[in-house]
């Protein structure tokens, strides 16, 4: 196969390159998995070059259907809501979060916190309730 003209290596000729990732990062991740003891050369360039597309298709699709389309750039918030918004690529929503202000987060953890004291005070009554209608029945 042709991966055998690409260096794993940062150097070497840009033109002559079949993939754009560098293959010894991916050959690092693809080593972190417990599950992988060797990696064949042919899969490593597929999967650099599976990744390169991905990537590639990604930027495509939030691209065309984001607002930074007006600027002619394409934006993290782009990104963010492509993983948000469609189905492809929600496995990514927590990846590529929406960013949000820390004031905002904290208003939020703020209204979570007291919402759980709530839930806390409504399991209480019932575990009561439930303690009262025992002792009557005994």
């Amino acid at each position: 196969m042709a991966a055998a003209r690409l260096s794993g290596g940062c150097g070497g000729g840009g033109e002559n390159r079949l993939v754009s990732l560098p293959l010894s990062r991916i050959r690092v991740i693809m080593k972190s998995s417990p599950e992988v003891s060797s990696i064949n050369q042919d899969a490593l360039f597929l999967t650099a070059k599976a990744t390169e597309l991905f990537v590639q298709y990604l930027a495509t699709y939030s691209y065309k259907h984001g607002r930074g389309k007006e600027k002619r750039a394409l934006t993290y918030s782009d990104l963010s809501h492509t993983a948000e918004e469609s189905e492809t690529f929600q496995f990514l929503a927590d990846i590529l979060p929406k960013k949000i202000l820390a004031s905002k987060y904290l208003k939020m953890l703020e209204r979570e916190k007291r919402d759980g004291e709530v839930e806390e005070d409504d399991d209480d009554d019932d575990q009561e309730e439930e303690s009262e209608e025992e002792d009557a029945e005994s």
